[in-house]
């Protein structure tokens, strides 16, 4: 297992059931002090479901070491398209928090578990094997060890292509959408009514004219995770005022009231997207034995729908699920295959949420899904239904949290209740 993030964690309890002996390798010392500033986690409904059953009672121990529980329809208040969304209770929680109060509740739990080791200050530089079998991996210290199977959870940044070509493997097709993101964000005391019209916020741009979001979230120690961001080349200073600044610019004025009451307790970290990346490896006919790739390694979206560290646990449940249907386990590139089917069909609906937006502006480039236009104007007509139709609303949830597929949102009577609800020819 290369990565010790929230992907790489799960897939090891999932390999836990399945191997004699996993190791977990990352290139940092796990300290906690490699987090460079805040960072926002959010698990919606299908992630906190993947999470109990591989992790049993970690959703409500994470909520006791202080995430936060917000009721998406009732208690976030969502303003797209230049319209806020009133209250509505459709039954739909998400858990937030910051990245490092998530990868240290799951580390804990794997390196409870017997014969699972975690290493940290292991760099990986390379894998061992050829064109048709991984058998392995190579430190950057020069020694090697051997693997019947190896997970690349190395995150977005994995060079893991030309890993498998130094091998004389083919590398993956890669769908390449590029928007500029950046997002910057600073953490802030909380208080009981800094929102007074909810729990959580999120202030995204009618495009092609806005390219500003906002977002707000409760998270542990009685703080709030702020994020400013934007597309294609706008940002926010790091800098009192000008972060200030930015957030008045915003389409809705919560946010700028939020920071103007609160206490920073952190200075703002900015970070940079500046694309998502899919690498297909369902698409290869020819895939080396012995290696998967999961998480951000695999697939990487704009964060900004928050479905990251759902679809990485989802992917580690379908990788256990693959790996017990498969008679040779994962000594065939068979086995490789089917897995990155599976995890195709996780990471389609987040791909089109985040790069589908991505597309309403004009200087966006990359692999554009067909039909992006079309859907991206029902899109809006959908919004605009969610605002007053319940069912609407809560279809919506149910696909952004990975619980519905995205068809349940173009089926003939959904269709129907959007264009009524509405209120547009």
């Amino acid at each position: 297992m290369i990565g010790a993030g929230p992907a790489g964690l799960t897939a090891a309890r999932v390999l836990a059931d399945r191997f004699d002996r996993v190791v977990v390798l990352d290139r940092d010392e796990l300290t906690g002090a490699d987090v460079p500033g805040p960072q926002p986690h959010v698990i919606l409904v299908a992630g906190q479901r993947a999470i109990e059953e591989l992790f049993p009672g970690l959703p409500k121990e994470l909520v006791e070491a202080g995430a936060a529980v917000v009721e998406t329809g009732s208690e976030l208040i969502l303003h797209r398209y230049g319209r806020t969304w009133p209250p509505m209770h459709v039954r739909s929680h998400m858990i937030t928090m910051t990245r490092p109060l998530l990868e240290r509740a799951i580390r804990r739990r794997v390196a409870d578990l017997p014969h699972v080791e975690i290493k940290g200050g292991s760099a990986v530089a390379g894998l061992t094997g050829d064109g048709h079998r991984v058998t392995g991996v190579r430190f950057s210290a020069g020694t090697s060890t051997d693997a019947d199977l190896v997970v690349d959870c190395t995150g977005r940044h994995a060079l893991s292509d030309a890993w498998l070509l130094a091998l004389g493997a083919t590398p993956p097709e890669v769908s390449e959408v590029t928007a500029g993101i950046t997002y910057a964000s600073r953490l802030l005391r909380r208080k009981s009514g800094d929102l007074p019209a909810g729990q959580a916020l999120c202030v995204l741009p009618s495009p092609p004219e806005e390219k500003r979001l906002g977002v707000a979230l409760p998270v542990e120690d009685d703080q709030w995770l702020v994020t400013l961001g934007g597309w294609h080349g706008e940002h926010a200073g790091t800098g009192d005022e000008e972060y200030l600044a930015y957030a008045r610019a915003l389409p809705h004025p919560a946010l700028a009231d939020l920071l103007e009451r609160a206490e920073p307790v952190s200075d703002v970290a900015v970070r940079h997207f500046p694309s998502s990346r899919w690498r297909h490896f369902e698409r290869l006919r020819a895939l080396p034995a012995g290696y998967v790739a999961v998480g951000d390694a695999y697939c990487s979206f704009n964060p900004v729908h928050g479905q990251g560290v759902t679809a990485a646990a989802l992917q580690a449940q379908a990788l256990g699920w693959v790996l017990d249907r498969e008679p040779d386990g994962p000594v065939t590139a068979r086995f490789a295959r089917e897995f990155h089917r599976a995890a195709a069909a996780v990471v389609q609906t987040p791909w089109r949420f985040a790069v589908g937006g991505d597309f309403d502006y004009p200087e966006t480039t990359g692999s554009r899904p067909r039909g992006t236009g079309l859907v991206n104007r029902y899109a809006a007509r959908l919004h605009d239904a969610a605002r007053t139709s319940v069912e609407v609303r809560r279809t919506f949830y149910s696909v952004q949290h990975l619980v519905s597929p995205a068809s349940a949102l173009f089926t003939p009577q959904m269709m129907a209740q959007v264009i009524k609800a509405s209120g547009r020819p």
